[in-house]
């Protein structure tokens, strides 16, 4: 028997008007969809209001992890679909959910990703595939830096079709975004053990080789030079994204050796605390 009917999908909101009537209009065939909003002003729910099925719950934002957590237990179907407001699912995948009759010790499935700059296709990006597809009494999520990880208990398997990516929200928002999550990756880097990082991880916690190797890397070895101004768009993205992370991973090891200069007759150390977001500060993640 096919799991379709028993998906429901999953977005987490906050002002995505920009992008949501392109992931719902590529879920018209769920039963039920839950949005869980943390408090949008653009227009984002009086849009998503006008799809039926969808359920909008309203919630107050502590972290991405947290948001997905409380997503879960809203959800009453044993799949859930857990999708970003700025994610379309390709036909392709779509068709395959009719498909798919998964045994008991499969939890879930992953997608790949391709990535869109104001819809126009990249050739390749940094997006890594994602567990999309999972159920929902084997699955919770976690922080790790400022991403969130999906935590399984069971066999993950690849899905055929992809996922779109296309954030179209303003750049500003963008760039606001980021400087919320530099700070929580620099933190994440700094204190965890180097041998629990993973090799990019290890790179970012250098500093100054991440954003010089991003920017090449994505433009010749992904080919995003041979994409015109969208190429040149996402490698300058990407290179600003960890330019930033690297200037707060160094900003703190200055400040913490500045402590440790000063010692007891310098008032001690200085403990650098984690920058916390404003409540209300959704979905977005660093990709």
């Amino acid at each position: 028997m096919s799991i379709k009917d028993q998906i429901t999908p999953l977005i987490i909101t906050f002002n995505e008007a920009p992008n949501i009537r392109r992931t719902l209009d590529k879920l018209l065939w769920a039963r039920r969809i839950v949005v869980i909003d943390s408090g949008s002003n653009d227009g984002t729910i009086e849009m998503v209001r006008r799809y039926p099925q969808v359920e909008v719950i309203e919630h107050p934002f502590i972290d991405v992890a947290s948001q997905c957590n409380y997503g879960l237990k809203q959800v009453t179907s044993p799949w859930v679909l857990s999708l970003d407001a700025d994610w379309e699912l390709s036909d392709e995948l779509v068709r395959e959910l009719t498909s798919l009759t998964p045994r008991d010790s499969i939890s879930g499935y992953r997608a790949r990703f391709i990535y869109r700059v104001y819809g126009r296709a990249l050739r390749g990006s940094l997006y890594p595939p994602r567990i999309v597809l999972l159920r929902k009494d084997k699955a919770f999520y976690r922080l790790a830096g400022h991403a969130i990880r999906v935590v399984l208990d069971g066999e993950v398997l690849p899905l055929n079709g992809v996922v779109y990516h296309d954030d179209r929200k303003p750049l500003a928002r963008w760039f606001t975004s980021q400087q919320r999550y530099s700070p929580e990756e620099a933190e994440y880097l700094i204190n965890t053990p180097r041998n629990a990082l993973r090799r990019n991880d290890k790179i970012r916690l250098m500093g100054w080789p991440a954003p010089i190797a991003v920017f090449f890397y994505t433009l010749f070895i992904k080919g995003c030079l041979f994409d015109g101004w969208a190429g040149w768009y996402y490698a300058l993205q990407r290179a600003t994204a960890e330019m930033m992370i690297a200037l707060e991973v160094t900003d703190r090891r200055l400040r913490r050796s500045q402590a440790a200069e000063q010692g007891p007759s310098g008032g001690g150390k200085q403990r650098v605390g984690r920058w916390k977001p404003p409540v209300g500060v959704g979905s977005d993640r660093l990709h």
